[in-house]
């Protein structure tokens, strides 16, 4: 089996000795090639060639936003029926690894590659369901307002060269919070078969439960959600602080299950439309892509094939 390993050098949780450690013992079950992103949409680039270069299998060291690169460049333009795509396996390199750690892969990049050994010995695979908004796809969530407004500014950060940690996530989520506290709702959110509902001040979207992590612990907006069945939305109609903290702690308890008279909630989605009276903050695997007045967001059930547990 020939096998194209995509490093992103930069990302958070990688170093040179443990790059060249994980490209040792993968060869031990793979021919392997091994490519380094050196600027961004490279990794979409490498993984879009590599079915052409006779790959077998493609493996991604990176973050979560290298990883949806790879799905990007390996699916092309988001369509209710992606074509024939290779394999993709993924030893976690960033900061939360959400989407590797939602299939089961440890966090750590040395237990990860040893799990990813065994995985090959076994022929371990499964298929799971993506979902795709604004012609490109998403592995784990999306959303407009809070979550994007907390990406664009970690993104800045990082471009000034400080790489994310929780504690950034968390300052960043406080102050977008209390600066959106006083604003009008813009959102009106509408699923399948109901009334559309506005005055919504932010909405999540999700492909997998949970819908991130806060360093070791799960936050779960929808646990009815997962990478088999539709999406699921989280909508909250209030920023009054009693509410918030409180669907807060559910959202971070062990069995977590988030309810509120102010919150809209909903899971297995075949699409969610989210509408917005001006222009607000749209972001896709912790991935800010700018400002959007109107996105669906769609479910494509087992869109992608992935290498790991399928009973995970």
């Amino acid at each position: 089996m020939r096998a194209l390993l995509i490093v992103n050098p930069n990302a958070t949780s990688t170093s040179p000795a443990g790059r060249d450690l994980l490209a040792h013992a993968l060869s031990s079950q793979v021919v392997l090639s091994v490519a380094h992103t050196t600027h961004r949409g490279h990794a979409a680039e490498l993984a879009h060639h590599a079915h052409v270069d006779g790959m077998d299998l493609v493996i991604v060291h990176g973050g979560d936003g290298t990883v949806n690169e790879v799905v990007n460049g390996m699916l092309g333009a988001p369509s209710a029926s992606p074509g024939p795509h290779l394999p993709l396996a993924v030893v976690p390199g960033g900061s939360a690894n959400v989407f590797a750690r939602s299939l089961g892969i440890a966090a750590d990049p040395v237990e990860a590659t040893n799990q990813l050994i065994d995985l090959l010995a076994r022929g371990a695979r499964r298929r799971v369901g993506l979902g795709y908004c604004d012609n490109r796809w998403f592995t784990f969530n999306a959303g407009m307002g809070l979550d994007a407004h907390v990406c664009e500014t970690v993104d800045n950060h990082r471009k000034h060269g400080r790489p994310p940690t929780p504690g950034h996530y968390v300052r960043a989520a406080v102050r977008a919070f209390f600066a959106d506290k006083h604003h009008d709702p813009t959102l009106t959110v509408t699923i399948p078969g109901a009334e559309a509902v506005g005055g919504v001040h932010y909405a999540f979207v999700s492909n997998s439960s949970p819908w991130t992590y806060f360093e070791e612990r799960p936050v779960h907006t929808n646990p009815g959600t997962s990478f088999d069945s539709g999406l699921g939305v989280f909508a909250m109609r209030t920023t009054r602080l009693v509410p918030t903290l409180r669907v807060a702690r559910q959202l971070l308890a062990k069995d977590g299950d988030p309810e509120h008279s102010a919150l809209v909630r909903a899971d297995d989605l075949p699409r969610v439309r989210i509408t917005a009276s001006a222009p607000i903050g749209l972001q896709m695997d912790g991935d800010y892509l700018g400002r959007r007045d109107s996105v669906e967001f769609v479910s494509v059930p087992h869109a992608l094939e992935v290498v790991a547990d399928p009973t995970a």
